[in-house]
């Protein structure tokens, strides 16, 4: 049973920085490919970025060039590095992996 559990949400002005974590209770990451969704009120789950146990990353046009997706292996750890926030990134964001597998979400609100 693979665990997902994420952190560092929070609420931020615009313009600010956040980076989200989520720990997983095993040496997944290495091996899958992983990434982050978010899910702003009445809207639908959508993919912000992914990357491959080769390290190939992509990303919503919506975030390019402002977030960074990253593994830390030795921690079972993936990361986004979110920056320039603007309020339309308000949303609960969640870790997935290739698979199936969910973490439980963290709220990412950004104020004007």
């Amino acid at each position: 049973q693979v665990q997902l559990v994420e952190s560092g949400g929070g609420l931020v002005q615009s313009g600010g920085s956040l980076r989200l974590s989520c720990a997983a209770s095993g040496s997944i990451f290495r091996f899958n490919t992983v990434g982050w969704y978010r899910q702003a009120p009445g809207k639908q789950r959508d993919l912000v970025a992914f990357i491959t146990s080769g390290g190939t990353t992509n990303y919503s046009d919506s975030v390019k060039g402002r977030f960074t997706i990253s593994t830390d292996n030795a921690k079972n750890t993936l990361y986004l590095q979110m920056n320039s926030l603007e309020p339309e990134d308000t949303a609960v964001y969640y870790c997935w992996v290739r698979g199936g597998y969910w973490g439980q979400g963290t709220q990412v609100t950004v104020s004007s």
